[in-house]
Order: C-alpha cells, then structure tokens, then sequence
C-alpha cells in the first residue's frame, strides 16, 4: 500500500515547489484612488476609471435599482438598464444582437460549451484554438467536449489545414482578436474567410481589442469589415476599455436564443450588478462622444514599446494596449517587477501558467491618459530593470 500524506500536506508541498520556482503568487491590495505608483498593470486602457461621468452613472443605478441584480437573469436578473445596455453595445458594434453576463470569463464559457453542445459535441463538432488564446478560451474548448485542435499562434495556415482535413462536419474556429500578453492582433481577415470557405464559425474574443482597435473603437472585427458578418460571433468585455465589469456575447438571433435557451453561464449565474450595467452604459456614451480614446492608448503603447527597446530589452511590437518586455525565467520576472515598484511604477508580472516556461514577462499596457511625467517614470524604471540583468548576467551567483 502506498504511503499516504495528508491532503493539506500535500497542498503546502506544492505551495513550497511553487514558491522555488519563482511562480507563487500573493494578494496585495491597494487603496482608493493614485498610491504614488504609475499605472502601467491595469486594463484601464482609455483611463475612465474613477471618471465622473462614469461613477456617477453607477450611483445612480445603484440608487435606483439596489447594489445586485438579486437573482438570474432569466428571473429578476434582467433590468431596463441590461436591456438598454444590450442594444447599445450592439448598435455600437455593429451586431445584430447582445447578451450581458456577469464577467467576460463567463461568457467565453458559455458561448463555446452551448455552441458546442448544439453543433453535436462530442462527435461532431471540432474546435479549432489559437496556442495563444485566453484561459477562458482555453477552459471553454476543454469543456466543450468537442475535438479540440491546437494550432500555432496566429498561423492562419496551420488552420486552413486543419479545417479541411477535418472528419467533423461542423467546427469552429476560435481566437483572441488582440491577445492578451504580447498584444499582437489575430488575423481576422483571414480567419474569418476560412470560417466562410469551410462552413465554419468564428468566435473571435475582442476583449483586448474593444475600445481600443478599429473605427471609433468598434474592435477588430470592425477594422476588418466583418463586423454584420453572420457567421461571426464576437465577446467582449466591460471591465478594460469601459472599465467597469462584466462581459457580452455580440451575435445573431440564433446565437443569443441559443445562449438564453441552454446557456447554463447565463442561465444559472446571478446577473451583473445594476451599477456595473450602468457604468458600462455610461463609459460606452463616452466612447461613442470621444472616438480617439483608442488611438491614444495604441500611441502610448507604441512609446512605452519604442523606450523599452531603446534600451536593448526584448518586447513585442504591440498592435493595441498591451505590451510584453520577456525576461526568461519567473524569477527574474519577479525581480524586475519589484525593481519597477521601487522605482515608482506598476507593471504586471506574467508568467506560467499564464505564459510558457521561460517566456515570463513584464506586461505592460498603454493608457490614454498617461501623461510625459509618467513616460519619463517607466523610461528610469525599464532603464533600472535593464541595468539589473547586466549585472545579475555578469555574476550569476547573484541569481540565487
């Protein structure tokens, strides 16, 4: 018989192997409003958090409505402000029609394990996934029960391969349309032509493009010319660009009667708070009023990229938001994030499960409103993280 150890045991022993290879993680909260850090860690990608217009919308939903939606959305779940919310978000981007959940985790969830189930998971539906997709994602196509087909990051080839050479007779094709850590946009013309081609859908997540790619902000199935594409089916989130919470599925009628049908993400989860429906309101109209918001955040994104790499570090050339300045190995992650704070500025610490091994990074997003003082902050700090390799390179004991 083997050896038994107690569960607990063998939870603080996988904490301490955690812990040796550079990957545990810690809560740290922050306070209310500017700590003194420069904020280059958020998704508040078109700086309205906190903005008035925004927080003031979510009070007056509260006063009206109450602090939670106090119940599914298919019970007491559904106020006017969701139902307003709905078709504005798809008036906006062009869709034909919109489903609000309570994060944007949920509905990547719910949109491929209902679409899946429809399409005759397990034995006929194949999922074609981007290596460089979202966890949701992720998650989503393990619990589609479908055959799930991995193909390389951003290789439309490697997918029209795949499709053609499929037994399946239904699939879907699924993507980030900005992904998430380097911040590289798909390629969604391409990818929506082999959906067409091959009678396939696309399920395309912009929740890193929405607000901040294409006209006005519409996304990247816009800037592509696909946006009223019926076979295209497109979530988003409320919580970056309109800095607020929760998600949305933007799709046909049968797309969204099919979500509201058999959904169990949207049938059996709370609906999003009343506040949060009208902060997403709120920050849309603000969008909508103020369409270079976008370009802003993709020009001081592109500026935080040119310092880094005015300073010989290895970062992405990013497409939106988000930029990633690779380290290696999660240590030296962690401590290059650490010498950031020290020198006034946040930035995130990506590294795996959230990014290969040896790939962890600094991600770094653009925000509309950064200002030159803040430029010249993360220039001294990436200018310190730089220095701090050299000499760590130099000395390798200092590694330990």
């Amino acid at each position: 018989m083997r050896d038994r150890s107690h569960p607990l045991e063998l939870l603080r022993q996988a904490a301490a192997g955690r812990a040796a290879a550079g990957v545990r993680r810690a809560l740290v909260p922050r306070g209310p409003g500017h700590d003194g850090l420069v904020d280059l860690a958020s998704n508040d990608y078109l700086g309205l958090c906190g903005d008035e217009r925004i927080t003031a919308a979510a009070a007056e939903a509260a006063w009206a409505w109450g602090t939670g939606a106090t119940g599914s959305r298919l019970v007491t779940g559904t106020t006017a402000l969701h139902a307003r919310l709905e078709e504005r978000l798809a008036r906006f981007t062009g869709a034909a029609g919109a489903l609000v959940f309570s994060s944007g985790y949920l509905a990547n969830l719910t949109v491929l394990t209902a679409l899946a189930a429809a399409l005759g998971a397990p034995n006929d539906l194949l999922i074609v996934s981007d290596a460089g997709n979202h966890a949701s994602l992720i998650d989503a196509c393990r619990l589609s029960r479908a055959r799930v087909t991995v193909t390389p990051h951003r290789d439309p080839d490697a997918v029209r391969k795949v499709l053609a050479n499929r037994d399946e007779p239904n699939a879907i094709i699924v993507s980030d349309a900005v992904f998430s850590v380097d911040g590289a946009l798909a390629p969604v013309a391409e990818l929506h032509a082999l959906a067409r081609e091959h009678g396939a859908l696309l399920v395309l997540d912009e929740a890193h493009a929405f607000g901040v790619t294409g006209p006005g902000g519409r996304g990247a199935a816009a800037a592509a010319g696909i946006a009223a594409e019926p076979d295209l089916i497109r979530t988003v989130t409320l919580s970056k660009a309109l800095a607020g919470q929760g998600g949305a599925v933007l799709g046909t009628p049968e797309v969204i009667g099919t979500l509201v049908d058999t959904g169990r993400g949207f049938i059996f989860d709370t609906g999003l708070a009343p506040p949060c429906a009208g902060a997403a309101l709120a920050a849309l109209e603000v969008v909508a009023a103020e369409p270079g918001l976008g370009a802003r955040a993709r020009a001081a994104a592109a500026r935080l990229a040119a310092i880094a790499a005015d300073l010989g570090l290895q970062v992405s050339a990013p497409d939106a938001a988000v930029l990633a300045v690779t380290l290696g190995e999660s240590t030296r992650a962690v401590r290059a994030k650490e010498t950031c704070a020290a020198y006034g500025v946040r930035v995130g610490c990506f590294r795996p499960p959230s990014v290969p091994p040896g790939r962890a990074c600094l991600r770094l997003t653009g925000r509309a409103s950064l200002t030159e003082s803040e430029f010249a902050a993360a220039a001294r700090a990436l200018a310190a993280v730089r220095d701090d390799d050299e000499r760590v390179d130099v000395n390798p004991s200092l590694r330990q």
